[in-house]
């Protein structure tokens, strides 16, 4: 399931704000962004707190909010993508001195052939790009090079005291723009508005001829120790390298961002012709497969219908593709199709569970994402989409909430810097009456996106109807206490 935030939160705010005030009656379901929660506290003499919760998110989709951001920068999440990542990844990772389990990827939705490094251990992807490689050598010799980045400390280091923030707040803080908050979905990547698709072209990006020698030398060390391929990363060195005198406007931000030289290319030709026989295990190029056709049905639908053949990897795409293009009946036939192949890929229920939930089909949606999750009970992101269909269920609703909260808390152990577990608890608790609870977790989501002031006035809040001595009542004391931190922190920087 591959999930982007799109639109701005100002427009979002004004949008709801105005047909709130006009009474609008409100109609199905989707994302209620965060600062509703605080619109809705200072409101609650004409309308009670969960009803304006629910009136947000009938909005949200009922007009649909999804136009994609001009000039922002684009992430995309999806559990398989990422995972996959991870598993070719894993053995360059375990060559160095750093906590694999630390080092992150965040794939940018964008046609620009580009990898960076930026705000401690995260690596970027840009979607063209991994639709550019045609091997998994190609893809994970830019993940060694990339690794030789941050081992060798050439990135934009975070502050310290970012590290409990969301990851939209990070970037926020990080890149210094505003961050758009999406509907329609559980909140599962950001967009980052004000920004340009230039990003990775400003100056704190780029790469000396020093620093890209050094990166090469060490992900070439990786590679070997790893007993991986380095003739993928030549490979891909090679397709750039007829963009090396052409003017910097007509090169692609690898190589602006990157700088390219023979001395770097002849360098790994020359460690290639040492061990040219070294291949990548053969179940990479399945999974490298399987990633492409999942972004391209995503990304570009009309070419992943031109895909001719009967392979998993192309059906998967032409399923996306059809889901893309609004013909649910096409898609559902696909993906039916496929889960006969492999009745127990949690990644086909939980593409079937996305088709059904977003057109309407909830209790439909509920039973593949249950499927999904019990697949794959290491996802946080699944989790988070099963517990969203559970929200929106109106059959046996009290079991469903009280599902929806085992979930979600599950979720959060998984997806420490997602904001959209807890605004989505945030609804739960609402539901059961639980204020107290409710109000603790739009605390937390404000705390994770930076809004202090909001958070202040939910953790206020929470601490009057929370019982003492009890874990959330901690809890939201530990918040206030962050927060009357960094409102010291504030004063005193200025």
């Amino acid at each position: 399931m591959i999930i982007a935030l799109f639109c701005t939160e100002g427009l979002l705010q004004l949008k709801i704000m105005l047909l709130l005030e006009k009474g609008t009656k409100c109609l199905g379901g989707g994302r209620i962004l965060s600062h509703l929660s605080s619109f809705s506290m200072d409101c609650r003499g004409r309308m009670s707190f969960l009803k304006k919760i629910l009136a947000g998110i009938a909005l949200l989709m009922l007009f649909g909010v999804a136009p994609v951001c001009a000039d922002g920068l684009h992430i995309l999440r999806d559990e398989e993508i990422e995972r996959g990542l991870q598993i070719m990844s894993r053995p360059i990772f375990d060559q160095t001195e750093l906590d694999a389990d630390s080092i992150k990827f965040i794939l940018v939705d964008d046609s620009e052939m580009n990898a960076f490094v930026a705000g401690g251990r995260n690596i970027f992807l840009h979607s063209g790009l991994i639709l550019k490689t045609q091997t998994p050598a190609e893809l994970i010799g830019v993940i060694a090079h990339e690794m030789g980045h941050i081992a060798d400390g050439h990135l934009f280091r975070i502050k310290t005291e970012m590290s409990n923030l969301s990851l939209q707040a990070m970037f926020t803080n990080l890149l210094g723009v505003a961050v758009a908050i999406g509907a329609r979905s559980p909140e599962a990547g950001i967009a980052i508005s004000s920004l340009g698709t230039n990003i990775a072209s400003r100056d704190f990006l780029r790469h000396t001829r020093t620093q890209e020698g050094s990166a090469d030398q060490a992900g070439v060390r990786y590679l070997q120790k790893a007993g991986l391929p380095v003739s993928g990363f030549l490979n891909f060195m090679k397709k750039l390298s007829s963009q090396e005198h052409l003017p910097e406007s007509r090169q692609s931000q690898y190589v602006r961002t990157h700088p390219l030289t023979q001395d770097r290319i002849d360098f790994l030709q020359r460690v290639v012709d040492e061990n040219p026989h070294v291949k990548t295990p053969f179940a990479w190029d399945e999974v490298h497969r399987r990633i492409r056709a999942k972004l391209q049905g995503y990304l570009f639908p009309n070419l992943a219908l031109r895909e001719k053949d009967d392979s998993v990897a192309a059906k998967y795409g032409r399923a996306i593709a059809w889901f893309r293009k609004s013909r649910l009946d096409k898609a559902l036939a696909i993906i039916d199709s496929l889960l006969k192949v492999e009745p127990k890929n949690p990644y086909f229920y939980e593409l079937k569970g996305q088709m059904l939930f977003e057109n309407g089909h909830i209790e439909d949606a509920i039973i593949a994402y249950e499927q999904a999750a019990k697949l794959a009970p290491f996802s946080g992101l699944i989790r988070i989409a099963y517990a969203h269909s559970l929200l929106e269920s109106k059959v046996n609703e009290n079991e469903c909430v009280a599902e929806a909260i085992r979930q979600l808390t599950r979720a959060i152990e998984k997806e420490k810097q997602m904001s959209s577990p807890h605004y989505l608890l945030a609804v739960a608790y609402g539901k059961q009456g639980q204020t107290g609870l409710s109000n603790l977790h739009l605390a937390e989501e404000e705390l994770m996106q930076n809004n202090i002031v909001r958070a202040k006035r939910a953790a206020g809040f929470a601490l009057s109807k929370l019982k003492k001595s009890t874990p959330a009542y901690q809890r939201t004391l530990d918040i206030l206490a962050v927060i009357e931190k960094k409102e010291k922190n504030k004063k005193k920087n200025n």
